[in-house]
């Protein structure tokens, strides 16, 4: 059973998290969402939830008027030109444990979701405050990027902005900039023949967002002497193993103190346990695909000499 939206707004409330709730009829487009939630109370958001041939999951949050190239994504992702399309609705209620038209960053709390990659537009920062639907469409929060940082961090997440509207040359002398939040672990959730494959929240028609997959389209390779991409997109935490460990420690203390209240040492382990497990395991995989890309990279600048 995921997270209900009543139990999201009181997680927030216990982090101490400043939010504004609006309470409307159920939404399916921005563009409802926008005759009950004045722009003056936030900058809208529209959210994607991808996959791709590898079955990796994805949620993209974007401001609504950020236009968002699906075959540039894909290729910064290092899938190629076709390589993510909208994911599947039933992957909705297996993965996110949210219904249609109810995408959202905070999704990433359920257990469910702890394999999918979230990617949040760098515009967020600009604005003063963001909205998003707390796990359901007929109620919109508004909160400053600090606050959503917070929350995510308070899961293991550490927040990943970037610039969705930017199309970096990938190829020979470029690797994809974004290929380090590619996630590690596939994920099968069976699909039903007569459902279409779905996005939340779309952007109005002016916005931008090429969904169509091109089955030809191979994934670049870079070759030849290559800039890693880790220099600039994959956290410092997750090159250095004092560090990595020192982040580890920095949760679990963090956590400890919230959570230490007058519980017994075994419900307190307990309660740690929980906690804990998911958290680490997100960190442990970022750590896995940082050095994997540190390594490939590492091995494309120095091929041997061929006779």
């Amino acid at each position: 059973m995921g997270f209900s939206k009543d139990q999201l707004l009181d997680r927030l409330q216990e982090l101490e998290i400043d939010y504004s709730k609006y309470e409307h009829p159920p939404v399916l487009t921005v563009e409802e969402q926008a005759k009950y939630v004045s722009s003056s109370e936030g900058a809208l958001s529209k959210n994607l939830f991808l996959k791709d041939k590898k079955h990796r999951y994805y949620i993209v949050s974007a401001m609504v008027d950020t236009k968002v190239d699906m075959k540039v994504l894909s290729q910064r992702l290092g899938l190629g030109k076709g390589g993510i399309r909208m994911a599947p609705e039933e992957a909705l209620g297996e993965l996110l444990q949210v219904s249609l038209g109810c995408v959202t960053p905070f999704a990433v709390v359920n257990e469910s979701s702890r394999d999918v990659s979230l990617l949040l537009d760098q515009k967020f920062k600009n604005q003063t405050r963001c909205i998003f639907h707390p796990l359901s469409n007929d109620v919109s929060v508004s909160l400053n990027t600090l606050g959503l940082d917070k929350f995510l961090k308070s899961i293991g997440r550490d927040p990943v902005y970037v610039d969705l509207e930017a199309n970096p040359v990938v190829g020979k002398d470029q690797a994809p900039d974004l290929a380090v939040y590619v996630p590690s672990n596939s994920v099968v959730v069976p699909e039903v023949s007569n459902k279409t494959s779905t996005i939340q929240n779309p952007p109005p028609k002016s916005v931008s967002a090429d969904v169509k997959p091109v089955a030809s389209a191979k994934p670049s390779k870079p070759a030849g002497k290559v800039k890693s991409i880790a220099d600039n997109s994959a956290p410092s935490a997750y090159k250095n193993p004092e560090k990595f460990v020192e982040e580890i420690m920095d949760k679990t203390s963090a956590l400890l103190l919230s959570e230490a209240k007058g519980e017994s040492v075994e419900a307190l382990a307990e309660t740690l346990r929980k906690r804990l497990t998911s958290e680490f395991t997100h960190l442990a995989i970022m750590y896995k695909n940082t050095a994997y890309t540190e390594g490939f990279y590492a091995g494309t600048r120095h091929q041997p000499n061929r006779l």
